[in-house]
């Protein structure tokens, strides 16, 4: 069994299955050709036994580049950057790596601490 995601003509993801490959192409579930497979372990380009797929595990709403061969999740903030080698988002300044909680504050484009609770 394999995970499949089915692009619409946008590139957009709108399902995302766990079929067989000859499922997939008996065109049962529509068109062969809509649908791309993903690997649930692929994030950022990594996979844990060194076989990434297509940078990321497909969610519904992420986008598939064919040109880039990637499944690449929805902006979350209008500021943030692609980063090409792992097909996520980037802040534009790193979130600070001392342990504590932070938020991303778009308006200031900043990581504000969280308070403890």
């Amino acid at each position: 069994m394999a995970h499949f995601a089915l692009v619409n003509a946008r590139g957009i993801v709108e399902q995302v299955i766990v079929a067989e490959q000859d499922v997939i192409d008996s065109g049962l579930f529509g068109s062969p050709s809509s649908w791309v497979q993903t690997s649930y372990n692929t994030h950022g380009g990594q996979h844990p036994e060194g076989r990434p797929l297509r940078k990321n595990y497909a969610g519904v709403g992420f986008t598939y580049d064919a040109n880039r061969d990637a499944f690449i999740p929805p902006k979350p903030f209008a500021s943030w950057v692609l980063n090409e080698d792992t097909c996520l988002w980037d802040a534009p300044t790193p979130m600070p790596q001392d342990g504590k909680l932070y938020s991303w504050d778009e308006a200031t484009t900043s990581w504000v601490e969280q308070a403890a609770e």
